[in-house]
């Protein structure tokens, strides 16, 4: 691949700042509140709202694919379509087919390393700064897809199954991500395996986040509105995009 083409495709990859893990939480914590919306608000149930968003996962990963340089917006329509579909496949796979928390984190676990393990003996590298073709690209948001599909069992299993609640969710995986920080700041441990530990426990944070602010008060959340909450959410997005820098990578890191 020259070099024009391969600054092409690193373009439409933004570049891993603060600024990333912000909008990053907002957008799994969206896909909690947008996914149950359709779901159990609109009463659509888990496997049509399921299809539904998976409609918009491929149309949208097809766009970030055929496009030509990065577009913040666009990367972050196709993370929001990872993450409502990945909220109502965990649903109807933990509570619709019966597999429960438990069993539905341990398939999905197994997927998402598949994934990498298949990405891996691929290309030779899981790093995102390298994804710098359209099959890298597609290994890149077939993983992404299972780690935000895992993140939703997780993050149910945790407050639910455990019973840690909503808060003890938000205490345990905000501490998880606080270690993990600490890690890339004052360890040599792999910055590929610390971004992928990283970005899948944002979406569990994500779950019980969003769970938090829409469930009832007897159940230990706010009550808010689940259509009101993915509304704020969707402006502190378009916010932050906005106002907050949003480079694509420059280089590919091996």
């Amino acid at each position: 691949m020259n070099t024009f083409t391969t600054r092409q495709a690193l373009s439409k990859v933004p570049e891993i700042t603060l600024a990333f893990w912000i909008i990053k939480i907002a957008a799994t914590t969206l896909g909690e509140t947008g996914g149950d919306a359709l779901s159990m608000s609109l009463n659509l149930g888990y496997l049509v709202s399921t299809a539904i968003f998976a409609v918009v996962f491929l149309i949208a990963v097809s766009a970030q694919i055929r496009a030509r340089s990065y577009s913040p917006a666009m990367y972050w329509v196709t993370i929001v379509a990872t993450t409502t579909v990945g909220t109502t496949l965990a649903d109807f796979a933990d509570r619709s087919l019966g597999i429960g928390y438990a069993g539905g984190s341990a398939i999905l676990l197994t997927l998402l390393l598949l994934s990498l393990a298949v990405w891996y003996r691929t290309m030779g590298t899981v790093s995102v700064d390298t994804v710098n073709s359209p099959k890298a690209e597609l290994f890149y948001w077939v993983t992404i897809m299972f780690s935000q599909t895992l993140g939703t069992a997780l993050g149910d299993w945790t407050a639910d199954s455990i019973g840690l609640g909503y808060t003890g969710g938000i205490v345990v995986f905000g501490t998880l991500l606080a270690v993990l920080a600490a890690a890339y700041y004052w360890s040599n441990i792999s910055r590929t395996l610390l971004f992928w530990a990283a970005f899948i426990l944002t979406r569990p944070l994500g779950a019980v986040v969003g769970d938090f602010l829409d469930k009832p008060l007897q159940s230990g959340g706010l009550a808010l509105s689940r259509f009101s909450a993915s509304a704020a959410l969707i402006s502190f997005m378009v916010i932050c995009i906005i106002m907050l820098p949003q480079r694509a990578a420059s280089r590919a890191s091996h």
